[in-house]
């Protein structure tokens, strides 16, 4: 996926984001927080059934640079390549600027803090003639951790701030042969859309 060209027509305002680290014990938050059954707190109703018989509880707050070493190591552990380089740059981009950003880096984190999933998403203009729509980069869980719609939760979290922002619609791309994410997507109401995906080899 290239980059979003900026025409003079404007984009949405930018996916709200806390630009400050916080320090752990005042964690920034979205505003999707999965508490504990029987806990007081906001955002219970997004607890998941799973959640609920497990007694698992979830926050999901924006990314911090303080994360990137748990970043890398999840990313790792999911796709079997250290990527640092890459997770630094991504960084660099979606968090701890001052300046406005169409950007969405969200984590999901236990209890003690520990992140155990993610998910980044953007908002692109223009590109091939597409009007301004959210495209959803990655989602991850850790693998211990799934099974309890940590992923679901993450994605419906990512659409919250894209539509806050002025989008309607929200885009990703997925191998053909890739039926987990495929079943995944599609129970989360993606579906096939106007565009195909051509590509060439360089050999």
């Amino acid at each position: 996926m290239s980059e979003a060209t900026n025409n003079s027509e404007e984009v949405p305002d930018h996916v709200a984001a806390r630009n400050q680290p916080a320090e752990r014990s005042q964690r920034p938050t979205t505003g999707h927080r999965g508490v504990r059954i029987g806990s007081a707190g906001d955002g219970t109703e997004t607890l998941t059934e799973e959640m609920k018989n497990k007694n698992i509880a979830i926050d999901i707050r924006q990314v911090t640079k303080a994360d990137r070493a748990a970043i890398v190591a999840l990313d790792a552990e999911v796709t079997g390549t250290e990527k640092p380089k890459y997770w630094t740059d991504i960084l660099d981009r979606f968090a701890g600027h001052d300046q406005q950003t169409h950007s969405c880096f969200l984590v999901a984190t236990s209890e003690d803090d520990k992140i155990v999933g993610f998910i980044v998403g953007e908002i692109r203009a223009w590109e091939f003639g597409s009007p301004p729509c959210g495209w959803l980069l990655v989602v991850s869980v850790s693998p211990r951790h799934r099974e309890h719609g940590i992923g679901g939760l993450l994605l419906e979290a990512l659409c919250k701030e894209l539509k806050k922002a002025g989008v309607t619609t929200v885009r990703t791309m997925v191998l053909g042969n890739d039926k987990v994410n495929l079943s995944f997507f599609r129970s989360a109401g993606l579906a096939a859309g106007p565009y195909i995906e051509l590509e060439k080899r360089l050999d």
